[in-house]
């Protein structure tokens, strides 16, 4: 077979440019990239087989096999060769074709045995499209420079998948980012909208990738690269004295001044390739590269490399900055993942929110909560698909976004938002209304809070106090550690918009998914279970002193509640009691007005704390159960692994059991207790946790009105004989039984 060169490679790209400018049908621009692949190639056979849907393949154009079976052909991800290629997203490329694993002979297709195969995945930047390959028939490898031409090519044909070059009669399949599509995630926020596309960082279309003359794209490329490094200087001479930072910022300056990034960028300017297009093959290939990496560190360094090649990317295509954009009337923002501080820029002006990543307990997730916007995390490659402008549907209740929502979608979507408005109508009539049952028990109902932001809700959402304000966010919004005299003024703020009714103030609860920027990260095999709340603040007490020293002054003569966040057993509790002592002791010596009462709690969050010593009951002043921890390590089901966390229900007997043993224990030793956690804003449950003994519950205010509304329907002691039944006949959730026994009696949730 003839040597294939360099030169080669840039003559199949200017051939590529050719039929990208030909206005043709798609299926028509298809066969003619089969056919010129062949040819310059000098294979017998280039085929493109395309995803109809996540399982799927399709053969939708060929040059060397029958042309029947151009989309009649298909196969199954891993199924072939061709499957292999696109469930591992690699290269194949082999002698000998019959003889590997897997291969699956199409007579169908009319194909001879051909010996050679190369397929190359046909990807943007890990979204899969589909796959490329050529045959031949006689028997040999194909050289490196072969490889890399299959690959433009590929990279060529996402391209075009990516500006609707397949759109028009005879097209293969429906153009990327115009069709109707639906993502399922999961439930970050409760809460539904809809609105159009607001990209975080909006995707950088790449119109040019084969170049005229490779010289000006090498000089163009050298510049952006050295207005890059600049930047990246920039940041870091930013930085000052922030060490922590400074570390980051110097492992990214490293990649930015990589030699051999550039290299490898230059010899795909070499091949043929525009500088946008060379630059966006490497980030593929790395990304790659880095997706099969084991080595956490060498995965973390997956996003330095993303962020400087979409910096390059929109330093070259002046794409991508926000400019010339405006934001839209009802922004819905979409991101791959989001800080709290970015979160917190934006404020109340968006609609909603959909990642890509997050977690339940993540910082976006805390302060979407706070700012009552509806929040999907786990919408995968929703970056990819969505453009600006976009218009898109958000069900935050459970976990669903609709991107370009098709006529019947949007009809349905429409009815259920009609009647979460007739709800609330609803439920502000019953605002001002004390909670109580149809049995005349009183059951309190407080909000949950974390920023300023948030304390206007005490009036709007009828809350009767805020049942746990998170301290943290004050340290994770910033990028060092705040000072005394801030987070006063800030605590101070919040006793002051709250006026009379109680703050129940939760002191640092970090570690696990809530990592410092400023402090150095713990590497640790199971965070959840590790180094965090108050085993942190035990261990750093300065830290500890100097919150309570801003929680007494901020108090300043007021009544001052504050509760300790994973307590798991006795002697932590009285450690940090002790603190507050020594901390009470030391405000008064120094002048200060000390706190008129002062309450000090534990959350309840570990099984071991409700079989802790009657002491512990008798001087802790109350306690809150922490559901959202105390669920999953009573069931040892990680509540961020959808593979197990959906398996258990917080309405199980056994789990309401062990919530009733609490009650009992803290009856006994007038213990105050209260629910706090997701379980207590959800109506259904909220009744449960009511109904076996929980006279206080805390939830997002958004909360406050559906659980009022259906607990004033009920009488307690009913519902207490549904889960009574349901324990005495074996039964393993009481959800079932409850929720018939509603809807027989009519209530309305």
């Amino acid at each position: 077979m003839a040597e294939f060169l360099e030169s080669d490679s840039r003559k199949l790209l200017g051939r590529l440019r050719d039929t990208m400018a030909d206005q043709s049908a798609g299926q028509t621009r298809l066969d003619q990239i089969t056919a010129l692949t062949a040819e310059t190639m000098g294979t017998d056979v280039c085929s493109i087989y395309l995803f109809r849907d996540a399982e799927t393949l399709e053969l939708c154009a060929t040059k060397g096999l029958n042309k029947d079976a151009v989309h009649e052909t298909r196969m199954r991800l891993g199924e072939g060769l061709v499957g292999r290629v696109a469930r591992d997203n690699k290269v194949i490329n082999t002698p000998d074709a019959p003889s590997e694993r897997g291969f699956r002979y199409m007579p169908e297709t009319g194909e001879e045995v051909y010996s050679s195969f190369l397929g190359v995945p046909i990807q943007r930047l890990g979204e899969q499209l589909g796959v490329l390959i050529v045959q031949s028939k006689d028997q040999h490898e194909f050289s490196d420079d072969q490889v890399y031409a299959l690959e433009v090519v590929a990279m060529v044909l996402a391209e075009m998948a990516e500006l609707g070059a397949f759109v028009g009669e005879g097209a293969a399949l429906s153009a990327l980012h115009t069709r109707p599509v639906s993502f399922k995630g999961r439930t970050g926020q409760e809460g539904a909208a809809m609105g159009h596309v607001w990209l975080h960082e909006p995707r950088v279309v790449v119109t040019n990738p084969v170049a005229d003359n490779p010289e000006n794209e090498r000089i163009r490329l050298r510049e952006a690269v050295d207005s890059l490094r600049l930047s990246v200087d920039e940041l870091l001479e930013a930085a000052n004295s922030d060490e922590e930072q400074k570390g980051v910022l110097e492992a990214y300056r490293m990649f930015a001044h990589s030699k051999g990034w550039l290299r490898r960028m230059e010899e795909g300017i070499a091949r043929g390739l525009s500088a946008e297009a060379a630059v966006e093959k490497e980030q593929s290939l790395a990304r790659s590269r880095m997706e099969q990496a084991t080595d956490q560190y060498l995965r973390d360094r997956l996003h330095d490399i993303d962020d400087l090649s979409n910096k390059l990317l929109r330093i070259l295509t002046g794409q991508g900055a926000q400019t010339g954009s405006e934001m839209p009337d009802d922004p819905i923002l979409v991101a791959r993942n989001l800080g709290p501080g970015e979160l917190l820029e934006y404020g109340r002006k968006l609609r909603a929110v959909v990642l890509e990543e997050g977690s339940v307990g993540s910082h976006a997730a805390i302060v979407a909560r706070a700012l009552a916007i509806p929040l999907v995390i786990h919408a995968d490659r929703i970056t990819n698909e969505a453009l600006n402008g976009d218009p898109i549907m958000v069900d935050g209740d459970d976990g669903v976004v609709h991107l370009r929502p098709d006529d019947t979608v949007s009809s349905a979507f429409r009815d259920k938002l009609a009647m979460r408005v007739e709800a609330q109508e609803r439920f502000a009539s019953i605002r001002e209304t004390l909670c109580a049952s149809q049995c005349g028990q009183r059951v309190e109902l407080h909000m949950n809070a974390g920023l300023m932001a948030d304390l206007p809700s005490l009036q709007n959402s009828g809350a009767e106090g805020v049942g746990l304000f998170r301290t943290e966010l004050q340290f994770l919004i910033r990028n060092q550690m705040p000072k005394r005299s801030e987070l006063s003024a800030t605590y101070e703020r919040v006793l002051n918009a709250a006026g009379e009714k109680r703050v129940v103030f939760r002191t640092l609860d970090i570690g696990s998914d809530k990592v410092l920027p400023y402090l150095k990260p713990q590497e640790e095999p199971n965070p959840a279970l590790g180094w965090r709340a108050i085993r942190v603040g035990l261990d750093k007490p300065g830290v500890m002193r100097m919150q309570l020293q801003a929680l007494m002054r901020a108090a300043n003569g007021r009544p001052l509640t504050i509760m300790f966040p994973f307590i798991a057993q006795y002697e932590e509790f009285a450690r940090a009691r002790e603190e507050v002592d020594k901390t009470l002791a030391r405000e008064s010596r120094l002048g200060h007005a000390v706190p008129a009462t002062l309450e000090i709690g534990a959350m309840l969050e570990t099984p071991s704390l409700a079989f802790s010593t009657n002491r512990f009951f008798e001087e802790v002043d109350f306690l809150s159960i922490g559901g959202n921890d105390l669920k999953q390590f009573f069931f040892a089901a990680d509540r961020e692994n959808e593979r197990v966390r959906r398996r258990y229900d917080t309405l199980n007997v056994s789990f309401l059991t062990f919530l009733e043993g609490i009650v009992k224990r803290c009856n006994e030793t007038e213990t105050r207790l209260s629910f706090c956690g997701e379980d207590a804003g959800r109506p259904i449950e909220a009744l449960c946790l009511a109904a076996i003994g929980l006279r206080s519950l805390s939830m997002r205010p958004a909360s406050i009105g559906p659980v009022k509304n259906l607990i004033m329907q009920c009488d307690l002691n009913e519902i207490y004989g549904v889960i009574e039944h349901v324990r005495k006949t074996g039964g393993q959730s009481v959800r079932p039984a409850l929720m018939a026994f509603l809807k027989h009696r009519g209530y309305r949730t």
